[in-house]
């Protein structure tokens, strides 16, 4: 008996079942009815040897073996849709699809909401899905599970493509009624009198501040160290405490949060905020056009 073939149909099939987890809403979204979707589970279910979704409480819940496997069929399904569409122009209102953007965390208080803005109007059929930054592995953008990646770093690999989206700087922050913050121009003295909250990912207390008061013979002292720059500023506005935060976040949402931000007395470094993407998705249209999207948004 023959075995059963996989096509572009089946792993379409493949991919909504894997992001809906349910067939009814998987036949929604291929325009398919319930009855087509069951039977295209059960072939697939048959050529790859696994049920790919098993029954959870009322729901249903996709198997080890389905989740390993959804970033490789993303990929091929992205490799064959620019394969096909690479010489025609996109038209944002009649894209259906869901893009999935790796992003920093001090770079999304701010970027998320001028890219939701910048899409809904013109692509409302465009599902914007931001995860955060839990590796910096490039392997994401390799199989697919990752369209895009925005944040700082630099990545060299041959087959990763990226482009400066903009540059940014550490400023301070401190709660709106404090002392230090009617100081227009507060010195690294200064500075050094209050506490610090430090934001890192890796739990890290120093950075490139200590590195300039080290040079001018100050030390400050860390009282906190928090995971990201959002939750340092919400620690900041409740606390007497000074952070670091990128100048965007603390411009867009200082008010808000009643804090204050000032220039830092010391040549830190300016960082880079990038996108990255793999060359695979350089001719794919839709990617194109959000990649464009996002870098007009920011403008």
């Amino acid at each position: 008996m023959p075995e059963p073939q996989l096509d572009l149909n089946l792993l379409r099939v493949f991919d909504a079942l894997l992001q809906d987890a349910s067939v009814t809403a998987a036949s929604e979204r291929l325009h398919l009815s319930v009855p087509a979707t069951s039977r295209a589970l059960g072939r697939l279910r048959r050529a790859m040897g696994d049920p790919i979704l098993v029954r959870a409480g009322r729901g249903m819940a996709p198997t080890p073996f389905a989740l390993r496997t959804a970033p490789r069929v993303r990929s091929l399904l992205d490799e064959a849709a620019a394969l096909i569409s690479a010489d025609r122009e996109v038209t944002a209102a009649d894209l259906e699809r869901t893009f999935t953007i790796r992003i920093n965390d001090g770079v999304a208080a701010t970027l998320v909401t001028a890219a939701v803005e910048a899409t809904a109007v013109p692509a409302p059929g465009v599902t914007l899905r931001f995860v955060a930054e839990g590796s910096e592995s490039i392997e994401a953008l390799r199989d697919g599970s990752v369209d895009l990646d925005i944040g700082v770093g630099d990545f060299a690999a041959p087959d990763i493509r990226t482009a400066v989206l903009y540059r940014e700087r550490l400023v301070g922050i401190v709660r709106a009624d404090s002392s230090l913050g009617r100081h227009r121009s507060p010195t690294l003295s200064h500075l050094c009198r209050h506490p610090h909250v430090s934001a890192s990912r890796r739990g890290r207390a120093r950075g490139p501040l200590d590195d300039a008061l080290d040079a001018a013979g100050l030390q400050r002292r860390v009282a906190a160290v928090v995971p990201t720059f959002a939750v340092a500023a919400f620690l900041v506005a409740s606390s007497h405490y000074i952070g670091l935060v990128p100048q965007r976040l603390a411009e867009q949402r200082g008010q808000a949060l009643g804090i204050r931000w000032f220039p830092i007395p010391a040549p830190l470094p300016e960082l880079e905020v990038r996108l990255l993407w793999h060359a695979r998705l350089d001719s794919d249209p839709a990617q194109r056009w959000l990649r464009d999207t996002i870098r007009d948004a920011l403008r």
